[in-house]
């Protein structure tokens, strides 16, 4: 049904500036790649291109420590963001926070303790985001990002890239197909936080909509937990729109207890992208 994902995979995306990365307003993101930029580079030619400049190949075996690593290291920026960040996005646990505020005063009389009340309940927020996303961890280290060949590069319609920036890999996406209803969905993608804002986020996830429109699927679609408005604005930039969102989701790794349901929200967003209808 499907082009051999090789095809793709094997083509390299190499951008000396932001704006020359294909899909920018340069040049259309459904263009054919020009011959310098499409051709794959040998490891000689790789040492060539500039020392500022990014190119997207596919992932190999060597590549595993810092694929891990910079997923690892993405992952746990979650812990905070979860905690507080994301607390402003959430106005029904506000409401229910200042509740127990006023009832620690009600019941303990004592305004010491309704003072530090508001500490407590953040101090508890940080705890349950720490041991979720700390289990969510455990739980993607342990499965697919444990074998990336096994779960990205044998199967077909599915593919791993990293972004490399003078000989070093600072960022990750994964593409994985979905026979059933004809769509790839965009993974895993993250950006070591020594390299944002240099087109590397953007560029990815072109690599994962060119792959999609090569290999013949309707649409590409991602789910994402991101609280930063920055992660939001990217995938609407690649011409995504969101088509849902859960203020319920469950993660990996939770237990759904009655403390960790007090103390971790974490909103989920669903994003499509419809290349071509059924």
């Amino acid at each position: 049904m499907h082009f051999s994902p090789k095809m793709v995979c094997e083509t390299k995306i190499v951008a000396d500036e932001h704006d020359a990365i294909p899909g920018t307003k340069k040049e259309s993101m459904w263009s054919t790649p020009t011959s310098s930029s499409a051709a794959a580079l040998s490891p000689a030619e790789a040492k060539l291109v500039r020392k500022d400049a990014v190119f997207i190949r596919e992932f190999e075996r060597e590549d595993r420590e810092e694929v891990r690593r910079i997923f690892y290291e993405g992952i746990m920026e979650r812990i905070p963001n979860s905690a507080f960040r994301g607390f402003r996005q959430q106005p029904k646990t506000q409401c229910l926070y200042a509740l127990l505020t006023v009832m620690c005063f009600v019941v303990t009389k004592s305004v010491t303790l309704t003072c530090c009340a508001p500490f407590l309940l953040m101090g508890a927020r940080y705890y349950y985001s720490s041991k979720v996303i700390h289990n969510y961890l455990d739980y993607a280290l342990h499965t697919d990002m444990a074998d990336i060949e096994a779960y990205y590069m044998k199967p077909t319609g599915s593919c791993f890239w990293v972004a490399v920036l003078d000989g070093r890999v600072v960022g990750i996406v994964a593409a994985q197909g979905r026979e059933e209803d004809n769509t790839v969905e965009l993974r895993r993608m993250s950006v070591d936080s020594r390299y944002r804002g240099k087109g590397i986020a953007k560029a990815l996830g072109r690599r994962v909509l060119e792959f999609a429109v090569r290999n013949n699927y309707a649409a590409v679609i991602l789910g994402t937990t991101a609280v930063k408005l920055a992660a939001h604005k990217l995938y609407e930039s690649l011409g995504f729109r969101q088509t849902g969102q859960s203020e319920d989701y469950r993660l990996p790794g939770m237990s759904r207890s009655p403390l960790e349901r007090l103390f971790f929200q974490i909103r989920y967003s669903r994003y499509r992208l419809q290349i071509r209808e059924e």
